[in-house]
C-alpha cells in the first residue's frame, strides 16, 4: 500500500474520495439486488421447463419407436413434415445488462398425404413442436443465467471493494492525517508559547 502524504490537500483529496464511494456505494448494491431478483427468477423459469421437458419427453417416449417406421415422419420426396425455420429473440436490459428474450420458434410444416401418412402423425407433430420449443426456450435461458450470473459476480466483487477495502482504507487515512495535522498545529501552538515568553524574557 503507497505511503499517505500528511497534508492538507491529500485530506481533501481523501475527503472527496470518501464521498464518491459513499454516493456510489448505493447505487452497486440496488443493481446486486435487482441481479439477484433476477437471476432468481431466471432459475425458477428454467425449473418449470425443466419439468415441461421431463414430461413431454414422457409423453414422447411412446412416439419414437413408431417414429423410426419407413418414412413415417416424411414426405413421399423424402423432406421432413416438421423443420425449423427460425428462433424468433428480442433483447431486454436489465439492470445495464442486455440478454436475449425468448419471443418464439418458427416451424415450417411440408403438406403429407392424410391416406398415405399414418394417423397419429398429426398428434406427434404436435407434440415434437412442444418439445422443441420448449428447449430452445431453455437454451435462451441459459444464456441470459449466464450473462446476469456474470454480471452479479463483478457487481457483488465491486460492492464488497467499496465496502471492505476502499471505504474502511479511506476512513482510516482521513483519521490519520487528521490526527497528524492536529498534532502538528499543536506542536506549533506550543513552539510560539515557547518563542514567546522567550522575547518577553529577553525584554525584561
Amino acid at each position: 500500500m503507497a505511503k499517505i502524504k500528511l497534508t492538507k490537500n491529500e485530506l481533501k483529496k481523501r475527503k472527496d474520495a470518501l464521498k464518491m464511494y459513499e454516493r456510489y456505494l448505493p447505487t452497486l448494491q440496488l443493481k446486486k439486488q435487482q441481479l439477484q431478483i433476477e437471476v432468481r427468477s431466471v432459475q425458477t423459469r428454467m425449473d418449470e421447463l425443466e419439468a415441461r421437458i421431463s414430461t413431454l419427453e414422457q409423453e414422447s417416449a411412446g412416439w419414437v419407436a413408431v417414429f423410426s417406421e419407413e418414412g413415417a415422419a416424411r414426405t413421399p420426396e423424402g423432406k421432413p413434415l416438421l423443420k425449423v425455420v427460425s428462433l424468433i429473440i428480442d433483447t431486454s436490459n436489465i439492470a445495464g445488462v442486455t440478454i436475449p428474450v425468448f419471443q418464439g420458434v418458427e416451424f415450417e410444416h411440408k403438406a403429407y398425404d392424410l391416406y398415405a401418412t399414418p394417423h397419429w402423425i398429426d398428434a406427434a407433430i404436435i407434440l415434437l413442436e412442444q418439445l422443441v420449443r420448449t428447449k430452445m426456450e431453455m437454451e435462451v435461458l441459459v444464456k441470459q443465467k449466464e450473462l446476469l450470473f456474470h454480471e452479479l459476480r463483478i457487481t457483488t466483487q465491486r460492492v464488497n471493494l467499496f465496502e471492505k477495502v476502499k471505504i474502511p482504507e479511506t476512513v482510516a487515512d482521513i483519521r490519520k492525517i487528521r490526527i497528524y495535522l492536529g498534532d502538528q498545529q499543536t506542536a506549533q501552538v506550543v513552539r510560539g508559547k515557547i518563542a514567546k515568553r522567550k522575547v518577553e524574557g529577553a525584554e525584561q
